[in-house]
């Protein structure tokens, strides 16, 4: 029984400790910088980590996007993304960018808006995609968070695509 309660107790501790958060906004205060590494989604132009392999093809994706705090909560972002796909009739490249704004609500729960597209070597269309997301923020600290979140991207090009593409991601932000 001693045990248990030892076990509960460190468990208790632990949590409190990883979800402590500083209440004066420091991380998200006017002038900070921000950069973001997210997990990302192979159906469009991002940038974000992903890689995925089904029946030969190879699809992945490496990119980060930075931001500068204007206001107390409200970053100016912009990214940048290198990836492709490699099969078995032959492989291509896609470079995406995104450029738009995330507004922390308390200081925790980030909202952003955002427009993301791509350059598929090659292609005769690319995407773009108008973006809207929230999430929640747990700050690890004074310069580390994980955001995961929800994402749901319109499609701007009806070209491409006119159907629209619901994510779940998950984020890692430095603040300094």
């Amino acid at each position: 029984m001693k045990n248990l309660l030892m076990i509960a107790a460190v468990a208790v501790f632990g949590l409190t400790s990883v979800n402590a958060q500083d209440t004066d906004s420091s991380q998200t205060a006017e002038g900070k910088w921000l950069i973001e590494a997210n997990t990302g989604n192979a159906t469009l132009g991002n940038t974000g980590f992903y890689l995925s392999t089904s029946d030969g093809v190879t699809s992945y994706n490496i990119g980060f996007d930075g931001g500068y705090f204007v206001i107390d909560d409200l970053a100016l972002k912009a990214g940048l993304g290198y990836g492709g796909v490699s099969a078995d009739l032959g492989d291509t490249s896609v470079f995406s960018y995104r450029i738009g704004g995330k507004y922390y609500v308390n200081s925790m729960i980030p909202i952003t808006l955002d427009l993301t597209g791509a350059s598929i070597k090659d292609a005769t269309e690319n995407p773009m995609w108008l973006g809207i997301g929230a999430g929640y923020a747990w700050f690890l600290g004074n310069n580390v968070s994980i955001e995961p979140g929800l994402r749901y991207n319109h499609s701007l090009n009806e070209d491409f695509t006119d159907e629209g593409v619901f994510q779940v991601n998950v984020g890692f932000a430095l603040y300094f």
